[in-house]
């Protein structure tokens, strides 16, 4: 391999094509200190596209102290929801003229710790972490270093720094309400195999919406399509498929939907789904799945802004109802209860 003779591209040189100093093309380039008249500026600009300059971020963190770069922490990056969160953190963050470095936790509270340790070393400026259950506060370790963190999503109870999330009750007592106005009088919950969370609160909520309905049936699979699929096969084949379910996740109403077909249990004929993530990709399934679909966007923004240093003051953002197929909304949204809308044996 050869090395590149040619030299990088100074601020001298772009300020030599451009016909003014260093310190203007400086400011230029920096966004300030000082302002730039708008002819000279563009002149400044159409110079170091020319030339093809880069601003060096190693030479301007030393300056500044800071590096422009924000680390986010994943639960799961091949999770849907967790992929589309972090697309809007990562918009939230380029239009602050901040880079995104992202880790990927895969569930496992030791790598998150690793993970905010190692970007803590890469001197990030501030860190968004989206939690893996199960884990100890790791925000400490952006404590003890000074720099900012914010959870999202979901953090541990005790945790020092603030939890973005959404407003998941009224979610979920929407969800059971419209199930109910299509005239299912048991709404089942399908949950993890342990509730931790944003899932326990909506199974608390989910809980407080169906009190005093011993027919309400509460199930629990892992939040995968897999599992989902298979607990779907098995209780349709002991006749203990319930009519109307509110599942957790999405990857799990996916799951179910694909166990549904399987065993030749019509969606919504047979059984009404409402998801309660609301993933772009919950918009593409057979049928398409009603969903409530978490605030992605406002909460990514939210927690930029604490990052910063500004609290924007706001409640929990509400995870709005998206009606589509998977419920029964296809021209018979108030249907009367079926013979069949009747307590498992």
């Amino acid at each position: 391999m050869t090395k590149r003779a040619d030299k990088p591209i100074t601020l001298t040189d772009v300020a030599r094509r451009a016909g003014t100093s260093t310190a203007v093309v400086s400011y230029v380039i920096n966004n300030g200190p000082r302002p730039v008249a708008a002819a000279t500026r563009e002149r400044v600009l159409a110079a170091a596209a020319e030339l093809g300059y880069r601003p060096n971020r190693i030479a301007r963190a030393l300056r500044s102290r800071t590096t422009g770069v924000v680390g986010l922490v994943l639960a799961d990056a091949s999770n849907p929801y967790f992929a589309a969160l972090a697309r809007h953190v990562e918009q939230a963050l380029e239009r602050r003229e901040r880079l995104t470095l992202i880790g990927n936790a895969g569930y496992s509270a030791d790598r998150q710790r690793d993970l905010v340790d190692r970007f803590l070393a890469a001197q990030v400026d501030g860190l968004v972490i989206v939690s893996a259950e199960g884990g100890d506060d790791v925000t400490d370790l952006a404590q003890a270093a000074g720099v900012p963190a914010v959870y999202v999503h979901h953090g541990p109870s005790d945790g020092r720094a603030r939890v973005v999330a959404a407003d998941n009750h009224d979610a979920v007592r929407e969800a059971v309400a419209h199930l109910r106005g299509h005239g299912h009088r048991h709404v089942a919950f399908l949950g993890g195999p342990h509730d931790e969370g944003p899932v326990a609160g909506r199974r608390t909520a989910w809980e407080a919406a169906v009190a005093g309905d011993p027919w309400a049936a509460l199930l629990r699979c892992d939040y995968s399509r897999a599992a989902a699929d298979s607990l779907t096969r098995r209780l349709a084949a002991g006749d203990a498929l319930p009519r109307a379910l509110v599942t957790a996740t999405d990857e799990q109403a996916i799951g179910v939907l694909s166990g549904a077909w399987a065993s030749g249990v019509a969606v919504p004929g047979r059984l009404a789904v409402i998801s309660l993530d609301g993933t772009p990709e919950s918009a593409h399934t057979a049928p398409a799945l009603t969903v409530t679909r978490q605030p992605l966007e406002a909460m990514a923004e939210q927690a930029v802004e604490l990052l910063s240093g500004r609290d924007p003051g706001v409640p929990a953002a509400r995870a709005p109802l998206v009606v589509r197929r998977s419920c029964g909304c296809d021209g018979d949204q108030h249907r009367p209860p079926t013979p069949t809308d009747r307590p498992p044996p």
